[in-house]
């Protein structure tokens, strides 16, 4: 199998070999945003700038109030400069309302599409990693996985809620503030833009080497998670084993790698602020000595408003250059937090990316009636009886019955290019047969069973199940039709009756409980605490490994499918409780397909066929008195001469 391996996601390499943000993914992640609001995002957006524009505008009218007083300072006449003064504090004082119920009403509308944004993001990549093959999820560790959900998701949760409104606004700002200046005064705009330049080179070296760590903050963090869940998993062995210090230093390592990368990224952006900060400052100084040196010389202004340059012009012109410089140090202060949710939007849309599993089939499996002439007719009612839907290109359907019979025909496979596993493979299962697979571990035995349910495909060869291709078989009618009973047993949160019922979702209680006492599970369910209704949590810790798979056997039972696949179905089953067990699986068993693969040949001696696998290859086959007179391989497994392991 395909082993895990850390999964990089959104980091990215430059020319340099040095990781930078998936900037394309985080535009992805802000149209998704218009894609799930799209009449409450853009109403917000206009919210933004009509604040972001009333906060750009009051130096307009200090301007002109400025001018008024100098007028009334020059003449004394208060009474004609009184109405002008009051008509431009009104209009601000008007503004300023509007502008705070435009940003009441944008945070609250931010409020809700933030938490609906998540909800619908976390929907939507959940449900495409339904659509993932199997693959996947044998090559990525479960917390890399789960960090998805947590860490990557929350990075856009603060996009969305904080540094998305706050780029937009303090932007908006900028370029409002920007042409306000060149309109009072092209000279003092030209001084500012020196100012700006020294900015933007801070932001691109500092914000840059922050961007770099932050990426690899985010990769670093879900490998972490990774390590984490791997431990808890294997919590016990790593015990029973006293592999404590080894899993100490196997977090360590990871855990120094995140604290290395998080702190040269919050290093790089603690300094940001300040230095920004202190630009601004020392440029505000500048701004005041060239306005001063402008006025006391008599520089000729350049401006589109054609006023000279005055105190009423320098005064507001040194407020605007204060608002600007604030406001790209607030764009700058945002790029932190822009950098990480690229990162998380990128491992995000990676997930989303990543190449669904294919289904080209179009034959189908349903519920059929028997009409007395012997042909079948299709129902929505659960009839017990099913059939294969074969639509033709003519228009016509015939309908197979559901019978059993799997045919593996010369199949070769690999799970990785160049390293094949399996080497011409033929199995016939005919309806109602028992077939064992019997060999070393790795040899092969799992994998036939994986390419029966086409959790993987075929390099080669054709595998065909009542007469048709598997590949013209949809994959969840395929599997609909096969019960499957593996070695790790996984339980879900809920009650027993739930984990039983979860083969069959339409399974009334009676059906269920017969399931459980077919498996020989009724007599444990029935001395829990609550009966069928415990509640079951952590992989149902609260059972032992012997109960947990006798829940598992009963959920194939009301499954009632045609052909089963029990993969070391008894392995955690003591030899009293196997015996209670082989009963009702020999039940279970009664008219299916079974192929059953065991360690323990004494739950196969009874098979109607045994396959005897070695490094991909079947080497025996015959029933068990057959294998044994021939005297090879199973012979001497049989008898001890040598073990599978």
């Amino acid at each position: 199998m395909p082993k895990p391996v850390p999964s990089r996601g959104a980091i990215k390499v430059g020319a340099s070999g040095k990781p930078k943000a998936d900037f394309s993914a985080l535009g992805r992640a802000i149209k998704r945003l218009f894609v799930y609001y799209p009449r409450m995002a853009p109403l917000t957006m206009c919210c933004i700038l009509f604040s972001a524009g009333v906060a750009a505008v009051p130096s307009l009218f200090t301007q002109n109030v400025i001018a008024v007083i100098e007028r009334w300072y020059q003449t004394g006449d208060w009474a004609s400069a009184k109405p002008e003064v009051l008509h431009y504090v009104t209009i601000l004082a008007v503004l300023y309302v509007l502008a705070l119920l435009s940003s009441t009403t944008y945070t609250q509308l931010m409020a809700v599409m933030t938490q609906g944004y998540l909800n619908k993001l976390r929907q939507e990549t959940f449900g495409r990693m339904q659509d993932l093959p199997v693959r996947f999820f044998d090559t990525h560790q479960y917390g890399d996985v789960m960090s998805y959900y947590t860490n990557d998701i929350d990075t856009l949760r603060m996009l969305i809620s904080q540094s998305l409104p706050t780029f937009i606004q303090s932007g908006s700002i900028v370029l409002v503030v920007f042409t306000i200046m060149l309109y009072f005064s092209f000279w003092m705009t030209l001084v500012l833009l020196v100012g700006v330049a020294a900015m933007f080179f801070v932001t691109k070296f500092v914000g840059g080497g922050s961007a770099r760590f932050f990426v690899k903050q985010q990769s670093a963090l879900a490998e972490t998670e990774g390590v984490i869940q791997e431990m808890m998993n294997g919590q016990k062995v790593v015990k029973v084993f006293c592999h404590e210090a080894e899993a100490i230093r196997a977090f360590d390592a990871r855990n120094d790698a995140l604290r290395e990368n998080s702190r040269k990224a919050n290093a790089y952006a603690s300094l940001l602020g300040p230095i920004m900060n202190n630009i601004g400052n020392i440029l505000y100084v500048v701004l005041a000595l060239a306005g001063g040196v402008f006025l006391l010389t008599g520089v000729t202004n350049v401006s589109l408003s054609g006023k000279p340059f005055s105190i009423s012009v320098l005064v507001p012109f040194l407020g605007m250059a204060k608002q600007f410089t604030g406001n790209i140090n607030t764009l700058a202060q945002q790029i932190n937090q822009i950098v990480m949710a690229s990162a998380g939007a990128g491992r995000v849309f990676s997930l989303m990316d990543e190449p669904p599993e294919t289904d080209e089939g179009y034959v189908t499996l349903v519920n059929v009636t028997e009409n007395p002439d012997g042909s079948l007719t299709e129902t929505d009612e659960h009839t017990g009886h099913w059939a294969w839907r074969h639509p033709h290109g003519d228009g016509t359907l015939t309908y197979t019955p559901l019978r059993g019979d799997v045919r593996l025909l010369d199949v070769d496979f690999a799970y990785v290019a160049g390293k094949q596993v399996l080497y011409d493979v033929s199995v016939y299962a005919e309806p109602g047969q028992k077939v064992a697979f019997v060999g070393a571990t790795g040899a092969g035995k799992t994998t036939i069973t994986n390419l029966i349910n086409r959790f993987y495909d075929i390099a080669d060869g054709k595998i065909r199940y009542d007469g048709i291709n598997i590949n013209k078989i949809k994959k969840k009618d395929l599997r609909r039709s096969l019960g499957i009973v593996l070695q790790d047993t996984n339980l879900f949160t809920g009650t027993v009756m739930d984990n039983i019922r979860y083969g069959r979702l339409d399974a009334t209680d009676e059906e269920c409980v017969e399931a459980a006492r077919l498996a020989g599970a009724d007599d444990f369910i029935s001395r829990l605490p609550q009966g069928y209704e415990t509640e079951l949590t952590n992989n149902g810790s609260n059972l032992s490994q012997g109960q947990r798979q006798l829940l598992a056997i009963a959920r194939a039972a009301v499954a009632d499918p045609p052909v089963m696949i029990l993969d070391e179905a008894t392995s955690s089953i003591d030899t009293r409780t196997e015996a209670i067990v082989q009963h009702g699986m020999d039940k279970l068993m009664e008219g299916r397909t079974v192929f059953v693969i065991a360690h323990r040949l004494s739950t196969v001696m009874n098979s109607d066929v045994i396959m005897v696998l070695d490094h991909g290859r079947i080497i025996e086959r015959g029933s068990h008195q057959r294998l044994l007179a021939e005297k090879g391989t199973y012979y001497q497994l049989y008898t001890g001469a040598f073990e599978l392991e």
